[in-house]
């Protein structure tokens, strides 16, 4: 095992993770039992399973889950696999008009994952034998949360519960627990990077790269308008004190969340929530973006936005929103050659993890403190 002893450092003297934590598919592996494992991640949103009998089968890191939305709008994790013969359940989003039905030898689930029906279990039409009582073999059940239209879930079973594990930022966000409203489809859209997630996580984090990547951006959100997060040992992010809302060609704007304080007139702040999915808040809207790594030099981004009052999704704001959202794909499309060229970097042997600026990369270091942590 690597020692990352160096890693948790005092950031003066600190390296970064090392090349194996991106490249090294043992690394990668070792991940997976670990901090994947251990912590709440993020596997998807409820806006996509959106009606009771909506499934949606998702893979996080090699583990095939299917998220479920039951008859009382409740949503439901589980492994993807029959208990029979761990045949796959389902292979693509769709809303089932009856149970959850193996399509090899018809065993099914009811939405809660109650085994319900065992076809010829006992022989040519005997549904039922003394050996398989139904009670016994219900679907494996994943603990999940849904916090702001995000599933999260916990493969392990044992980290605290969720609003303990994400309370500081809860906490920090409280002004914002309020509901919130998908945009629609120009409110969704998405990036494969050909980069280990933890880079994506490490870009997100910090507005060192801002004058540099994202020059329209710093033209009326500068490096100096910023500042960064790194007030619980889980979540690191940057924020700015000069907001600029979109505006329609008639001046119209997006409805504000109700009762914020004056922070928010002007400010937003951008959070990573580790391991797995990144936040933005701002005064009239709302955003996440869910990282799935596909082994260590493969990523997919799922990128949501959302909206603060019914109106604000309907007609009356389409072109704010279609503004909106092109300006935050272009800002995320900036980053795709950056975080690819870190990922190509990885594979110079004489590259020792970096030297980290004691004054502009905090958040980064943060978050390295928490994967060497996690790691383990």
């Amino acid at each position: 095992m690597l020692d990352l002893a160096n890693v948790q450092a005092p950031i003066e003297l600190a390296c970064g993770l090392p090349n194996a934590c991106y490249i090294d598919p043992m690394m990668y592996q070792h991940e997976q039992n670990t901090l994947f494992r251990d912590s709440w991640v993020a596997v998807g949103f409820a806006k996509d399973i959106p009606q009771p009998g909506f499934v949606k089968p998702v893979n996080f890191a090699g583990l095939p889950l299917l998220l479920v939305r039951n008859q009382d709008n409740k949503i439901n994790v589980f492994q993807n696999v029959c208990r029979h013969r761990g045949m796959m359940l389902v292979d693509t989003a769709k809303k089932l008009h009856g149970p959850i039905t193996c399509p090899y030898h018809a065993w099914a689930y009811d939405l809660d994952g109650a085994l319900r029906r065992t076809p010829h279990v006992g022989g040519p039409d005997i549904h039922e034998h003394g050996s398989v009582k139904h009670c016994d073999y219900p679907l494996n059940a994943v603990r999940a949360h849904l916090w702001h239209d995000i599933i999260f879930v916990n493969v392990g079973g044992a980290a605290p519960k969720f609003s303990d594990y994400a309370a500081n930022l809860i906490d920090r966000w409280n002004e914002f627990e309020q509901p919130i409203y998908h945009g629609g489809p120009d409110s969704s859209f998405g990036f494969t990077l050909d980069c280990n997630w933890k880079l994506a996580v490490e870009n997100y984090c910090e507005s060192y790269h801002l004058p540099f990547v994202h020059p329209a951006l710093n033209s009326y959100s500068r490096l100096e308008d910023h500042y960064n997060i790194m007030d619980a040992p889980n979540y690191a992010g940057q924020g700015t004190m000069v907001y600029a809302p979109q505006v329609n060609d008639d001046g119209r704007r997006l409805p504000n969340f109700d009762s914020l304080s004056a922070k928010w007139g002007t400010g937003a702040e951008y959070v990573a929530l580790f391991p797995n999915v990144l936040l933005g808040v701002h005064r009239d809207h709302f955003f996440a973006i869910v990282l799935t790594p596909d082994g260590p030099e493969k990523t997919t981004e799922q990128i949501e936005l959302y909206y603060t009052k019914p109106q604000a999704i309907t007609e009356k704001f389409a072109n704010v929103r279609v503004s909106n959202s092109a300006m935050w794909r272009a800002v995320f499309a900036e980053d795709i050659d950056v975080v690819e060229g870190m990922q190509k970097g990885r594979h110079a042997p004489a590259y020792d993890g970096g030297k980290f600026s004691a004054v502009m990369d905090g958040p980064t270091h943060h978050f390295h403190k928490w994967v060497a942590k996690a790691l383990r």
